[in-house]
């Protein structure tokens, strides 16, 4: 057990569901790969495992925030964007996180945004197959802007998905690229990563076979 004094331990969530079981391996396999890149900027090796759905992560390079800061417009902030009353408490604190901590923080908040996202979009739920790229880039956004009616549930985005037009959906994406007022280049290269992942299988030349280097070559 971690010492109460310099760690923090996760929120515990009766019932904990994998984020596999809510948005299917392919989602949840690309998710836990990018979430990290796009909130932190590090390189991460995650696998879920297909039988059970449970996740690893594996520390490659670049900043690990074990200890909680405060981001660009004064949010108490951890590992891979984790937010709420329970990091700034282990800011005020001066604890800090293990690795294994962030990981169950991070899906256990993937799972959080996963469930809205599919609640207000049912052409993204597992049920409408074909949609792992666009249920990735949905919970993407909405892990970065809010799930709610001012995030994802209330965007054009998500209404141009219930009406069936994909292409002009994803291209709504690009119009979340402030953040305290003001454009974030760092914004808009996220936008423009998680449009190649929502136009994957939608435009011609398009394929998960060169996603990889489309987002690499993002700008």
């Amino acid at each position: 057990m971690p010492n109460p004094t310099n760690s923090a331990s996760p929120p515990a969530r009766p019932g904990r569901k994998t984020l596999a079981s809510v948005v299917g391996l392919i989602t949840a396999g690309l998710l836990f790969n990018s979430i990290p890149r796009e909130e932190s900027g590090r390189k991460v090796d995650a696998k879920v495992e297909a039988t059970t759905g449970t996740a690893t992560i594996k520390h490659i390079s670049g900043p690990q925030y074990l200890r909680a800061y405060l981001d660009i417009v004064g949010v108490a902030t951890a590992c891979d964007g984790l937010t709420g009353p329970e990091i700034d408490a282990a800011r005020r604190a001066g604890k800090t996180f293990t690795e294994q901590q962030c990981t169950v923080m991070l899906e256990d908040a993937l799972v959080s945004h996963a469930e809205a996202v599919l609640a207000c979009t049912p052409s993204l739920r597992l049920a409408r197959p074909g949609r792992d790229y666009q249920r990735f880039a949905a919970v993407s956004l909405a892990y970065n802007v809010g799930a709610g009616p001012r995030g994802w549930c209330g965007s054009s985005a998500r209404r141009l998905f219930e009406a069936g037009q994909w292409a002009v959906g994803c291209d709504a994406f690009k119009l979340w690229r402030k953040a305290g007022g003001k454009v974030i280049p760092g914004l808009v290269r996220r936008r423009a990563r998680e449009w190649e992942g929502c136009v994957t299988n939608i435009l011609p030349g398009k394929t998960p076979a060169n996603y990889a280097a489309r987002v690499a070559g993002a700008r």
